[in-house]
């Protein structure tokens, strides 16, 4: 049975200055699961995550934890921020300790925890990141991939059910992109639930289990990968592209050089396989997907 961890019902919410970043948002999170959120600059992605989290509150609608109205007061919103960790796109917006080591810990230290098991969380934290070379390296003195660790490592010391990023691949070459994934893999499979906004579609539709779309501040589409990425409409109405994945493995298909009905390859990898097993079959002078999966 379906249940939701976290959840926005027809969310609105506008900026002092004017600016309307949501406008009946409405978004379940499934516990446990790995969910993307897309959408252009200005969609309200950031927005929504600010609600998740208790810094901002709607001006109308609700926000719920555990299937629980948030509330807002003090106790209430240390307990939501314990339990659903954020991590920004922009380190220098999160970052403002000394030294790496200080800031890991600031986060446990709050939570009035032993001083042995706030060495045991930095110390989980630093590995789980690979950073544990940098402890005592002043923050200001880091570079960006490194900030960016530093900021993951920091919520992963508060052990939160939820873990939300912001782009978190953003700036990051793709050695480090892939390692920051691999860890929110392992994250997500120790239980947590994993939430993140990007603009790459091929991530998203690799990774996630589950994905939103928005769109002017509201959510325009959602469904597992395939379903959201096989919707041209949708993805026309807001300014995404098609992951490669699914251009390459459709053209294929029209050719004939991939048989019908073959469902869509999440990875890479699976695209291969396919391939290389039409190869193996291949039977000169016929199409070799006759013969390895016959149509009809």
């Amino acid at each position: 049975m379906k249940e939701n961890i976290l959840e926005a019902r027809d969310v609105h919410f506008t900026y002092s200055d004017g600016t309307t970043a949501l406008r009946g948002a409405t978004m379940a999170i499934e516990r446990g699961k790995k969910i993307a959120v897309l959408g252009s600059n200005g969609a309200g992605k950031t927005t929504i995550f600010l609600h998740f989290n208790g810094i901002l509150r709607p001006g109308r609608g609700q926000v719920l934890f555990n299937g629980r109205p948030v509330r807002y007061d003090h106790r209430s919103l240390m307990e939501l921020r314990r339990n659903v960790g954020i991590v920004f796109q922009d380190p220098d917006m999160q970052l403002f300790s000394a030294s790496v080591v200080q800031e890991i810990a600031f986060g446990p230290l709050n939570l009035g925890l032993s001083r042995e098991e706030v060495l045991r969380r930095v110390e989980a934290a630093m590995e789980a990141t690979e950073i544990t070379g940098l402890k005592d390296k002043p923050t200001h003195l880091l570079s960006y991939g490194q900030k960016k660790r530093v900021c993951l490592a920091g919520v992963l010391a508060m052990e939160p059910q939820v873990l939300i990023c912001d782009e978190p691949t953003a700036g990051l070459d793709p050695l480090h992109a892939g390692q920051v994934m691999e860890l929110f893999d392992r994250i997500n499979r120790q239980g947590a639930t994993v939430v993140l906004a990007t603009h790459d579609v091929d991530l998203a539709y690799s990774w996630a289990d589950y994905v939103y779309v928005m769109s002017c501040g509201t959510v325009v589409g959602e469904g597992l990968p395939g379903e959201v990425f096989g919707n041209e409409q949708l993805l026309r109405q807001s300014d995404l592209s098609r992951p490669w994945l699914v251009e390459v493995f459709e053209q294929l298909s029209r050719k004939g050089w991939l048989p019908e009905g073959l469902p869509l390859p999440r990875t890479k990898e699976q695209l291969f396989n396919y391939l290389q097993e039409v190869k193996g079959n291949k039977v000169p002078g016929k199409p070799a997907a006759v013969y390895l999966f016959p149509r009809g």
